[in-house]
């Protein structure tokens, strides 16, 4: 049989569900799709650009990258995660000096980034403020069933 989590042990039957964050949801799949693109990325450096280059150094610097993207995801819930987040966006965005068309992919990614963070950090902020709302409701009447509040 397989492990339990740290959180499936501790669960109890009618424990709230933790709300997952919008914000970090919308940037780890920025950040997945910026690796599966900086892996064909490399495939086509690979390609186009083998002389310049030593294939090992291609592949190993790209394929590093694309690990070091989907690795970023872990690391969002932390208060450094959303920066190494940006930082990524400039390397990709540099990436442009070894496939010019680079440039371009990595300022759309960024321009999403940054729209992704900022849409979620507000969607997070409404949330919170539905919850308190509900708890306030539910608070204040505790003969209504539970899920009837304003928040329905």
């Amino acid at each position: 049989m397989a492990r339990l989590t740290k959180a499936q042990r501790e669960w109890r039957p009618g424990m709230p569900k933790k709300r997952r964050s919008t914000k970090v949801m919308f940037a780890s799949t920025v950040l997945l799709l910026e690796a599966f693109v900086m892996f064909f990325a490399t495939l086509a450096v690979f390609g186009l650009r083998r002389g310049e280059f030593p294939p090992a150094l291609i592949l190993g610097v790209g394929i590093a990258l694309s690990v070091v993207m989907v690795l970023a995801c872990a690391f969002l819930r932390k208060p450094w995660g959303i920066g190494l987040g940006w930082v990524l966006q400039v390397v990709l965005i540099l990436t442009g000096i070894f496939e010019p068309a680079m440039f371009l992919v990595g300022v759309l990614f960024a321009i999403c980034w940054w729209y992704g963070i900022r849409t979620g950090i507000r969607l997070d902020r409404e949330a919170g403020q539905r919850e308190r709302e509900q708890a306030a409701w539910e608070a204040a009447n505790p003969d209504q069933p539970a899920g009837s509040g304003p928040a329905q």
